[in-house]
């Protein structure tokens, strides 16, 4: 692999991991016309692991709430203001919502993780028409659905929690979309639209860490076969683009616009199914 692929892939993992339309499935299609073989898995984990620090970076505020909310459940506020006795509450109905997602979507990543070496790059084509048609269908449902009002809670709850788990493990699958499935789930079960993608993004932090773990012991692989060079290079492209994509996504969360991602899906997954093999 040269740094300019490296660069070019990096660059596709950064847009396609936060708009929805699937990171690991274009990375797969890109690897195919590339004429890349046998690319180690811990080189996308690595491209993922780069854009979670996009995620921490854009979501830094909230983050770090979160992190003080979790130690002060050791460490009690003395004589706490009705105020704060509310904003712990629903922080750690967050927590206890990011757990369930990340425990669901571990279970179902363990099953996805058997089949994904083996998947054919038409079947992740096909892949992009499923992601195109949950984008679409979570739109109408949401249209229709008076749950999603102002008044919705601002964290999932344990049974939406479990659904969301449920949607970002399907898309763990090369060619489903993970952001694109897990807001269409948040979207769905009712949860508010700004709460669904600010989520959908900090909850892939555990799983993305958690793949990058299970990955780890083909560090001397991607050294060999790779190369640091390409490596790094394609990381810091991927944290770039990646940064830039999750500021543009949020802003079209808040306007409701996912479905127009059909679009692109559609066409890209007929043509992919046709002429790529």
């Amino acid at each position: 692999m040269s740094i300019f692929q490296g660069i070019v892939l990096g660059v596709l993992q950064g847009i396609a991991e936060f708009l929805p339309i699937s990171s690991s499935g274009h990375l797969i299609v890109a690897q195919n016309l590339f004429g890349l073989e046998e690319v180690p898995l811990l080189f996308d984990v690595f491209l993922h692991v780069a854009t979670l620090l996009a995620v921490v970076l854009y979501f830094r505020k909230k983050i770090w709430e979160l992190i003080c909310s979790f130690a002060r459940i050791f460490v009690p506020i003395k004589n706490p203001s009705a105020a704060q006795i509310e904003k712990k509450s629903e922080d750690t109905k967050y927590i206890v919502a990011i757990i369930l997602a990340t425990f669901v979507t571990g279970v179902l990543g363990i099953f996805s993780s058997k089949v994904i070496s083996e998947i054919s790059v038409k079947l992740v084509c096909a892949g992009f028409i499923v992601t195109a048609l949950l984008l679409i269908f979570s739109s109408l449902i949401e249209k229709k659905h008076s749950a999603y009002s102002e008044t919705s809670l601002k964290s999932p709850s344990w049974k939406q929690s479990l659904v969301i788990g449920l949607a970002q493990g399907i898309g763990t699958l090369p060619g489903i979309s993970r952001s694109g499935s897990t807001i269409a789930g948040s979207l769905f079960c009712g949860v508010k639209r700004d709460v669904a993608g600010e989520f959908s993004f900090i909850v892939s932090i555990p799983a993305i860490l958690g793949a990058f773990i299970l990955e780890l012991k083909d560090l001397g692989e991607v050294s060999s076969s790779i190369g640091a060079e390409p490596v790094i290079a394609g990381c810091a492209a991927a944290f770039a683009s990646g940064y830039i994509a999750l500021s543009w996504l949020m802003r079209l969360i808040k306007k409701g616009r996912l479905e127009w991602f059909a679009c692109y899906l559609i066409p890209v997954g007929i043509l992919g199914m046709i002429f790529l093999h």
